[in-house]
């Protein structure tokens, strides 16, 4: 055990930046959850969001890793599920957020698609994610008839997240990665 702990140190990991870090990245994805609360949506389908959470999952996955994006994503959803909401939509949200996160995760793994194909896949799951949720709940399958509009809802807004992660993830990386000393 030792031997890991100096193999650790050797590639110069400090836990108080990788702290910091986190803390910064939830507090983004809180931000950006409660300005999206406050953006209504004049569309037809109910609880559709433009996803700007998103962004810090998809910057997240490309500078800590799927687990701090992980920890980070949940520790988002829980926080604004009790700030802003309530246990009903936190259970959509975790719905939504664990089947994206894990999708996001396995596609960046894997390597089948750049950051844009990554944060649509992340969208599309998301929604799919809640929507199983609300099947489940209601104990009916119609929920899945706004899925066309939510299907099409995440890919063009899981284009522009990813677009902007990307951008992001550019211009931080270099940031994050100098971390390590």
């Amino acid at each position: 055990m030792e031997n890991s702990k100096k193999e650790g140190r050797a590639k110069g990991h400090n836990p108080a930046e990788k702290v910091a870090l986190y803390g910064i990245l939830i507090a983004l994805a809180f931000i950006f959850s409660y300005v999206e609360a406050l953006i209504p949506l004049p569309v037809p389908v109910p609880g559709m969001k433009l996803g700007l959470a998103n962004l810090v999952n998809v910057v997240g996955l490309y500078t800590v890793g799927a687990a701090g994006t992980i920890a980070v994503g949940l520790i988002r959803i829980v926080m604004v599920g009790f700030t802003f909401s309530n246990p009903g939509s936190m259970l959509y949200a975790l719905s939504g957020g664990v089947l994206s996160l894990a999708a996001m995760a396995l596609a960046k793994k894997m390597d089948w698609f750049d950051k844009t194909g990554v944060s649509i896949l992340g969208g599309v799951c998301h929604n799919i994610g809640q929507l199983s949720m609300a099947a489940w709940i209601t104990g009916t399958a119609g929920v899945f008839s706004y899925l066309p509009v939510l299907l099409v809802a995440g890919v063009i807004t899981g284009a522009v997240i990813g677009l902007l992660g990307g951008l992001v993830t550019e211009r931080i990386a270099p940031v994050v990665s100098g971390m390590k000393r």
